[in-house]
């Protein structure tokens, strides 16, 4: 067992010591934030929930003959079925660690373990949305391994997928989880939103004079930033994310490939068990596996799926980087 010791946590005596533990890189938790959120009752016999959605009729410009009833349409409606799993994780700490380290090590724990958890979410939604089957590969490429460095995101790559979207009549964004509020919703101004990693926003950057990109300090009215974005160009708002999907030497030379993902409204869904969508859970020493009361654990386990509900919803732009 993988157990936390006085090793790992030093001696602090014989000066003043500034309690402050170094920040874990903590990414943002980014991907769940546009999804549909559909939670499963607990207790209710199954971990399985099932979206479903109409397809659109087709313009009738057929005009009525008098007297004659038209055939008329039938709906057809598409199901998309999804299964909550369990994830967890905990740390185990031995009871010198409790009796002698200063920091207020259970505290932090559990704000390491909760950005654990998110941070899993976030990854395992990313993996989901980037398996998408509706692809546009950078420049004249027509497969991933024909990407190069040079095959960079720029306007003319963002126009052509805004223009796939409008096409498969996707809706721009008009609200996504509050975060700070558990899973509600807040609005935003009517837009698309692509994921981008640091290395695609230094391009970006790099370009803002010939592709048209705007900083997010650029705004006339920032008061409805996202958080993590960056800046937006035609119809499409960028958010910043280090786990944006990168597809490691898939590339013409084993160069990296970037997934871009751009979302429109309604594209995915999350689905959880209710009340057991996350907990935090604590055992103190003293089990049957434990006589002499030496260790103790803190973790978490929740439930969690996510799913693609329409794939003409999102588009993956694979690109390369310059950096």
């Amino acid at each position: 067992m993988a157990n936390t010791t006085k090793t790992q946590i030093p001696d602090e005596v014989n000066y003043v010591y500034q309690r402050v533990l170094l920040q874990a890189a903590r990414p943002y938790l980014t991907h769940t934030k546009w999804a549909q959120v559909k939670d499963i009752p607990a207790n209710s016999g199954t971990a399985s929930i099932r979206f479903s959605r109409y397809s659109l009729l087709a313009a009738n410009t057929t005009a009525l003959t008098e007297g004659v009833t038209p055939t008329g349409k039938r709906l057809v409606r598409t199901f998309v079925n999804a299964t909550a799993l369990q994830y967890g994780d905990f740390v185990t700490f031995t009871d010198k660690v409790l009796m002698e380290t200063q920091d207020p090590i259970l505290t932090e724990n559990s704000k390491i373990l909760g950005q654990q958890s998110g941070n899993t979410f976030d990854q395992l939604t990313r993996t989901v949305l980037a398996a998408a089957t509706t692809i546009q590969w950078a420049g004249i490429r027509t497969a991933t391994d024909e990407i190069t460095a040079n095959d960079i995101l720029g306007k003319a790559e963002i126009m052509k997928a805004v223009r796939t979207l409008r096409g498969n009549n996707a809706e721009k964004m008009t609200s996504m989880i509050d975060a700070t509020t558990g899973f509600n919703t807040k609005p935003i101004p009517t837009c698309y939103v692509a994921i981008i990693s640091e290395d695609t926003l230094y391009d970006l950057e790099q370009n803002t004079s010939t592709n048209g990109f705007i900083k997010v300090e650029e705004y006339a009215n920032k008061a409805n930033v996202m958080e993590g974005e960056e800046g937006s160009l035609s119809s499409v708002r960028f958010i910043l994310s280090t786990n944006a999907y990168v597809n490691s030497a898939a590339g013409a030379d084993n160069n990296d490939v970037h997934y871009t993902i751009i979302l429109a409204a309604n594209a995915y869904g999350i689905t959880r068990i209710s009340g057991k969508a996350l907990e935090y859970i604590v055992q103190t020493p003293g089990t049957t596996a434990d006589p002499l009361k030496q260790r103790s654990t803190s973790g978490w386990k929740a439930t969690f799926v996510a799913k693609i509900l329409n794939e003409d919803f999102l588009l993956v732009l694979q690109h390369g980087v310059s950096a």
